[in-house]
């Protein structure tokens, strides 16, 4: 009988991607960085565990919305008290915060457990194409888009 192999924690090679968003669709986008996360461009992946790389996006206030988004797309959030739900259009957002697009994006691409917070703490998005993480050696990532 052959058992079903799994990989262990510390056996899964982990490596690090830098995505470059300047003039990408946000939605293509978040796809492509999701799948690097969960680690399906791997063999050894497994739903069920952490089997994906790290992803480092850069120039994320570049990012493209395609149609009328920029204006039409609202975004909540909700401060938990009564009456205390703001709403943005993804133009304000971009203005405010601009990393906030591609997380948000991203983040609803992952599933809603413990396993998804975990892969979400991999993603790292910076507005500019500059990013703290040089030491790590990260590989640039070819969107096929």
């Amino acid at each position: 009988m052959n058992r079903t192999f799994t990989p262990k924690a510390g056996e899964v090679p982990r490596s690090w991607h830098v995505v470059d968003a300047t003039g990408v669709p946000l939605g293509r986008l978040s796809t492509q960085v999701a799948r690097l996360l969960l680690g399906k461009h791997k063999p050894q992946y497994t739903p069920h565990h952490d089997t994906g790389d790290f992803v480092i996006v850069v120039n994320a206030g570049e990012v493209a919305l395609t149609g009328r988004k920029q204006g039409q797309k609202i975004y909540h959030r909700q401060s938990g008290r009564p009456g205390g739900m703001k709403k943005e259009t993804a133009e304000e957002l971009r203005q405010r915060r601009p990393r906030r697009l591609v997380e948000l994006s991203v983040k609803g691409m992952l599933p809603k457990n413990r396993l998804g917070r975990k892969l979400y703490r991999k993603l790292k998005v910076y507005e500019g194409p500059e990013h703290p993480h040089q030491a790590q050696q990260p590989q640039a990532y070819e969107l096929g888009i």
